[in-house]
């Protein structure tokens, strides 16, 4: 009889866990508070240091093209130093949202033109060969409502030209990639009614549902 893996086997086994979500879905803030309670090593999206990020708000465009590319290889450079590194780390945002989501989505919407779009689906499907899935996605799933309201209340300047219709439409898009999510183990959070940020209770909740997938604790 072969024998059964404990939790120990399992947690040799970790090298990334991902954490997916829509502008304002509370990406950053669980990517921080599940490194610090699993001692893994955040990888948080560039916002700050973002050359492109507020051209872009204020000119969707002219600056789309260019905004996706630097995404995209910001996010294989860190996809490459977890191949290459022994720790555990938690990515905040993954290189499939830039491909599946925001570039078709601004594509549809007429922000980025024909030939910039198949360009960069071409260089993704070329970096996609060479990448490895999380050993867990996990997706916060959230309303349009509770999407406007986390953004009015962090605040950022850059986020103040954010069009209704385009959080819409990425919502839309997330849906649909969640559906047809094959890559690895998918864990569905939905966060309208959740604090975690807040209450020590409901971040534990997320905890326990991360905890049954990686470690088969309940």
């Amino acid at each position: 009889m072969a024998k059964k893996k404990d939790s120990n086997d399992n947690k040799a086994n970790i090298k990334h866990i991902a954490v997916a979500g829509n502008i304002g879905s509370g990406k950053t803030t669980l990517t921080s508070l599940l490194a610090k309670h699993y001692n893994w090593n955040p990888r948080f999206e560039d916002v700050e240091s973002n050359p492109y990020l507020n051209d872009f708000y204020a000119d969707m465009p002219r600056w789309s093209f260019n905004l996706q590319v630097y995404f995209l290889n910001h996010r294989l450079q860190q996809l490459l130093e977890i191949q290459e590194g022994n720790e555990v780390v938690i990515q905040d945002r993954t290189i499939y949202e830039d491909a599946h989501i925001f570039a078709p989505n601004l594509h549809e919407m007429g922000l980025m033109n024909n030939r910039d779009f198949e360009n960069y689906i071409s260089l993704f499907k070329t970096i996609n060969k060479q990448i490895t899935p999380p050993n867990l996605l996990i997706y916060l799933k959230a309303s349009l409502g509770t999407l406007v309201s986390q953004i009015e209340k962090r605040g950022r300047a850059y986020e103040d030209n954010i069009r209704l219709d385009y959080l819409k439409q990425l919502n839309h898009y997330y849906d649909n990639w969640i559906e047809n999510y094959k890559e690895g183990p998918l864990l569905i959070i939905p966060v309208d009614d959740l604090n975690f940020a807040d209450k020590p209770e409901d971040f534990g909740k997320v905890v326990d549902k991360i905890n049954a997938e990686l470690f088969g604790l309940f």
